[in-house]
């Protein structure tokens, strides 16, 4: 589905990605690990097409993403560290306002359920810059899977949230995961993410470390891997 072609980011004159492959298959939850400053984020910012790489390219089903690079957002869902919602809008405009995006029908049910699944029907016409940080991811959980994506990006996104808030991601992502959408997520807590992956990439950087599938070593073999490959490259 997705295939990465020597994808290159330079900042500054530093490499943040250094020709960097990958493979990505439909249905496939693909969990990226590493040490900071490895290249995970700018490789989802590139992924999403809010940057353009200095070199390389992205192909799905053969074409380019930045061919046409609007279509391709349309099958995107992002939790990021920025929340892409609008402060002064209230909980319920901000997911209408994105509805309207995505051109999607019956905006105002998809709207309500989604403000229940979350937990915050009861501040759907609060100001979002009133919502403490948990909330607001909350709500940016409800916009990401708004448009019921192909394709969920996931930067970090248990960052912020309570246990309970943890538990309704978690179960979205399996969710997601039966329904065969294909899910990218970076996160720095190995369980989680070798629980929650079909595939494990390590980037150490700028490049990828090891690929393989979660069935191919254990958890604990999978850990000692990568505790190996980051002690060997350092934090850079």
């Amino acid at each position: 589905m997705i295939k990465v072609q020597q994808l290159t980011k330079i900042y500054n004159k530093q490499f943040a990605l250094r020709g960097l492959d990958l493979e990505i298959n439909y249905g496939q939850c693909l969990c990226i690990l590493g040490p900071n400053g490895a290249g995970k984020s700018t490789f989802i910012r590139i992924l999403a097409t809010l940057s353009r790489p200095n070199r390389g390219d992205i192909l799905v089903d053969g074409t380019s993403v930045f061919a046409a690079p609007a279509a391709f957002r349309r099958k995107l869902g992002l939790i990021a560290h920025a929340t892409f919602l609008y402060p002064e809008l209230t909980a319920r405009e901000n997911l209408i306002f994105y509805a309207a995006l995505y051109q999607i029908a019956n905006p105002d049910t998809r709207v309500d359920d989604l403000l229940k699944t979350v937990g915050l029907a009861h501040r759907s016409d609060d100001r979002v810059r009133t919502f403490s940080r948990g909330m607001q991811q909350r709500l940016a959980i409800a916009r990401a899977i708004l448009n019921e994506p192909e394709i969920l990006l996931l930067d970090e996104p248990y960052t912020g949230l309570d246990q309970s808030a943890s538990q309704l991601l978690t179960d979205r992502i399996v969710e997601l995961k039966t329904a065969k959408r294909t899910i990218v997520l970076i996160t720095h807590n190995i369980q989680q993410g070798y629980q929650l992956a079909d595939k494990i990439a390590i980037f150490r950087e700028g490049r990828v470390a090891l690929e393989c599938d979660t069935g191919a070593m254990s958890e604990l073999e999978f850990q000692q891997k990568y505790n190996e490959i980051v002690t060997a490259g350092g934090k850079n």
